[in-house]
């Protein structure tokens, strides 16, 4: 009896002993010594997709030249809040599928696969010809609803906003909270969507430095990352309800035939 005792023991550690073992591929761009730096020189700016939600302000000298194009949305106010005025906020821009916006007094305007400082430089030039040679307008572009999601083996999962509009990969996990001791590094699915509105599924490794160098490394606003459970976290996922009441219940039978066995010996 005691030898059927000791090799359930004897099993358990086991077991507890592989479900502790480190994974071998968890540092993340372990060859970055023969790393080609020189590649990544380069520097990111997002450029604007369809569905894009863009916040366009224009400035001059003087202000009289610069209102026609600067839209504000007032909030209703009721008779109760009549003394609360609001300036209210300025008018935002959402970019349809062929990658146009409707600007004020200059009309249609594609702006589609543009950079910011290229769409600033557009309107810009859009809006020179109504206002007196001596103003230059400054014309400022900003994208509203950057994000990004991050699923899967992670510490704290969710859809994040990006405020600068540039985020990598690294800064991605690290917005939530790294990934778990189960997440699959060298496995991680980046899901994209294009202009045309073309769905991709890119693999990438974390635990290669060229990734650096890739064009994934910076990410798209929309851009989805999924990251992977491994064999021994989709293993234990297999194990229900009813599995850890068997395993409790074969627990308790052993501790009560080992006590039997002391008090009858």
């Amino acid at each position: 009896m005691m030898k059927k005792i000791n090799f359930v023991l004897l099993s358990c550690l086991t077991l507890l002993q592989f479900s502790c073992k480190t994974p071998k591929n968890v540092a993340y761009i372990q060859n970055s010594d023969s790393l080609d730096f020189a590649r990544s020189e380069v520097l990111y700016d997002a450029r604007i997709m369809p569905k894009d939600v863009l916040t366009i302000t224009v400035n001059t000298v003087n202000p009289e030249a610069s209102a026609p194009f600067n839209l504000v949305v007032r909030p209703t106010v009721s008779i109760s809040s009549a003394l609360n005025t609001s300036a209210g906020s300025l008018q935002t821009y959402l970019v349809d599928n062929d990658g146009c916006i409707n600007f004020p007094v200059v009309g249609i305007l594609k702006v589609g696969g543009l950079t910011k400082s290229g769409c600033e430089q557009l309107i810009h030039d859009k809006i020179q010809r109504f206002m007196n040679a001596e103003e230059n307008p400054i014309v400022t572009v900003r994208m509203s609803n950057y994000k990004i999601s991050v699923l899967g083996e992670v510490n704290h999962p969710g859809l994040f906003t990006v405020g600068n509009e540039k985020i990598n990969i690294f800064e991605a996990l690290a917005q939530a909270g790294d990934l778990t001791i189960y997440g699959v590094r060298d496995r991680v699915k980046l899901i994209r969507e294009s202009a045309s509105g073309r769905k991709n599924v890119y693999t990438l490794n974390l635990n290669d430095a060229e990734l650096i160098n890739s064009p994934y490394y910076y990410l798209q606003q929309n851009d989805v990352i999924y990251v992977e459970p491994n064999k021994v976290k989709a293993q234990n996922s297999t194990v229900g309800q009813t599995t850890t009441l068997w395993f409790s219940a074969t627990s308790i039978l052993i501790s009560l035939t080992s006590l039997l066995y002391n008090i009858l010996k």
